[in-house]
């Protein structure tokens, strides 16, 4: 078992819009953190289980699914990968009808919180990867988290997706959690030939300022592929702009939180 010599950050990549890049920068966030000596959590919360086949994991006795429901601990849950320090709690298909199974459970909203109440120590950060919807798995994540990391895809409909998010948020922090905070804002997908690329982006850093990373992630051809082949972009090419951009961003992250050190 990890020693539980960790002050563990816990944090939600979320977004009610699909395709904007979430798993991507569960992933490959998680690798790059990795890669810096963090021990590091991917829980995979979205039935479509990319987190999961993106990082090579295709046979599995336990996921996310039976850790909700409480068929079996985070202990038990929690698989090795083939990257040193990064570990997963792998999605199923049977998250597709858990919206209606949770709706009738009592505290519904905290049944991540409490499953992961045993391991809170093990772990440098514990990354949640939510699926695209405000139902309770992303609700359940939210209130398990300390923070909320939000991937915005450089598009015309950006800026009007995030403000609800916001405002979703903002309710999780005020009704059920009152510790949630934004994490930050990744600019996702942003490509240098388009002009508007670079006015969502200048939007974005006007209205939210500082919350928004200065590493913004390129749209490239090699983080698409990186998928196909059960690997993040970071294993898969270490060179391109993809993987440059996620070294970036976890620099800012460890930036951002410099006091937490393993003891």
């Amino acid at each position: 078992m990890i020693q539980s010599n960790y002050d563990t950050k816990i944090i939600s990549i979320s977004n009610q819009k699909g395709g904007v890049g979430k798993t991507t920068t569960a992933i490959n966030l998680g690798t790059a953190l990795a890669a810096a000596h963090k021990k590091i959590l991917i829980i995979d919360l979205d039935s479509q289980r990319n987190a999961t086949t993106g990082l090579g994991i295709n046979h599995h006795t336990t996921n996310s699914y039976q850790l909700l429901l409480g068929k079996i601990t985070a202990e038990q849950a929690i698989m090795a990968t083939k990257i040193p320090n990064l570990h997963l709690i792998p999605s199923s298909v049977d998250l597709s009808g858990a919206e209606i199974e949770l709706t009738h459970m009592q505290n519904r909203e905290y049944l991540l919180k409490n499953a992961l109440a045993s391991i809170k120590g093990q772990f440098d950060y514990i990354l949640i990867d939510c699926p695209p919807a405000l139902g309770y798995l992303t609700l359940n994540a939210l209130c398990a988290s300390n923070s909320v990391m939000v991937p915005l895809q450089c598009e015309f409909y950006a800026l009007e997706g995030l403000s609800h998010l916001l405002k979703t948020i903002g309710r999780v922090k005020q009704k059920l959690n009152p510790l949630l905070n934004i994490e930050g804002i990744v600019l996702t997908m942003y490509d240098k030939r388009n002009n508007l690329s670079d006015l969502v982006a200048n939007d974005v850093k006007n209205h939210l300022g500082d919350k928004v990373y200065q590493t913004i992630i390129p749209r490239n051809i090699r983080i698409s592929e990186a998928p196909s082949h059960g690997k993040p972009v970071l294993l898969y090419d270490y060179q391109c702009s993809g993987s440059t951009a996620y070294i970036d961003l976890a620099g800012e992250i460890l930036q951002q939180h410099q006091e937490r050190i393993p003891a």
